[in-house]
Formats: C-alpha cells, sequence, structure tokens
C-alpha cells in the first residue's frame, strides 16, 4: 500500500481548519481544475460521521467516479474517509489536527492501493504517488489560505 503524508501549518483555529476539511463545498472550489463535483449522497456542507459522497471528476483524462464515506470521526482532531468504490482497489485518508503554538498542525495520510497488482505498484512508484502528493498539497495551500484569511476576519 501507498502512502503520500503532508503536514501544513496553519495560522488559524483548529476548527476552521477542521470544518473547512470536511466541507463539501471547499472540496469542490479547491479541485475545479479537475471539474470535480459532488453528485451523490451528501452534496454540500460539512460532512459527518457515516455519511458518504460520490464525486465525479477528470484526471488523466478520463471521467471518474469515486464514493467515500466518513468511517472515523473526533471533532475537531480527527476524521477519517475511506473509498467504498472507485478506480483504487483501496484507499483511506486520515485527517489529524493538533495546536502547537496557536497554529493548527493539518496532517494527512493518503493510504492507497491501486488495482492490477504488480502493474499498479509500478504505476503507484511512476506516477501515482507523485499526482496524489501534488493534488493534495494544491488543496491544502487553498485550504491554509482561506483558513487563514477567515482566521484573521
Amino acid at each position: 500500500m501507498a502512502l503520500v503524508e503532508l503536514k501544513t501549518i496553519i495560522d488559524a483555529d483548529i476548527k476552521i481548519c477542521f470544518n473547512l476539511s470536511r466541507n463539501i463545498d471547499f472540496h469542490k472550489k479547491s479541485l475545479q481544475h479537475s471539474k470535480e463535483k459532488a453528485i451523490a449522497g451528501k452534496t454540500t456542507g460539512p460532512i459527518e460521521l457515516n455519511e458518504w459522497v460520490t464525486w465525479e471528476a477528470v484526471h488523466f483524462g478520463i471521467k471518474q467516479q469515486l464514493t467515500s464515506k466518513i468511517t472515523e470521526f473526533k471533532n475537531p482532531n480527527y476524521f477519517v474517509d475511506e473509498m467504498v468504490s472507485g478506480v483504487f482497489k483501496s484507499f483511506k485518508h486520515e485527517h489529524i489536527f493538533t495546536t502547537e503554538d496557536k497554529k493548527t498542525i493539518m496532517v494527512d495520510k493518503f493510504h492507497f492501493k491501486s488495482p492490477l497488482g504488480v502493474l499498479g505498484d509500478l504505476v503507484n512508484f511512476i506516477f501515482l504517488k507523485r499526482y496524489m502528493r501534488k493534488l493534495l498539497s494544491a488543496r491544502n495551500q487553498l485550504l491554509k489560505q482561506e483558513a487563514e484569511t477567515i482566521y484573521r476576519c
């Protein structure tokens, strides 16, 4: 199983960061480049424990659908979304929030397994892990900007 782990330091309240991170509308905004939209389940606002969402997006020039469900939830420190159906063999995305020196430390741990066995492992090594890191990094930078703007207001 591949792992992408990112740490983002945000000069904003932990609750703001936690709530933005689980907000469907913010997620859509942060991934506009892939034409990401929520098409079933929870399609707007903050997602909660045991709720699910089906996303439709274009990645690698191919329209794809992926359904994930919130399987763990400890407000405002931790939640997990896991794939129910989609292009991966599996994924588990841990969202971890702590505070240090009046800043929020946001850690993403994105565990994923590609289909197709050894061929999938090769795809992960060649480009998928790097693609997922870039996608999550871009999302996290937008979240940081948005949270810090809200916090200053």
